[in-house]
């Protein structure tokens, strides 16, 4: 069961860089996009993943695998896109000022 402890420094860094943008503005509006994405991304995932494993370009090791599929394609493989959906729009938010700078001219 080796993959499913490889994502989760993934899934506690992404809640944790999440949740402290939690006091930004438009919270709640990053979240609701953020998920619009993570749907798009988890269903790109669910049908390629499955086309290329069908297709023999890669296979997975049963024995490092929690045993949970979406076809053919281990849930393991989900959480890369999860984590990107809400990781990418919370850290831009960190990284970026939290007002925007006066013009002084």
């Amino acid at each position: 069961m080796t993959y499913p402890l490889i994502v989760v420094p993934f899934v506690v860094i992404t809640l944790i860089v999440t949740l402290a943008t939690a006091r930004r503005p438009r919270f709640r509006e990053r979240m609701a996009s953020a998920a619009l994405t993570a749907l798009v991304l988890v269903g790109l995932t669910l049908v390629f993943d499955n086309l290329m494993i069908a297709v023999d370009l890669f296979s997975y090791p049963q024995e490092h695998l929690s045993g949970l599929k979406l076809g053919l394609a281990p849930i393991e493989d989900f959480a890369y896109p999860l984590c990107a959906a809400f990781l990418v729009p919370s850290l831009f938010t960190l990284l970026s000022p939290r007002h925007a700078p006066k013009d002084t001219a």
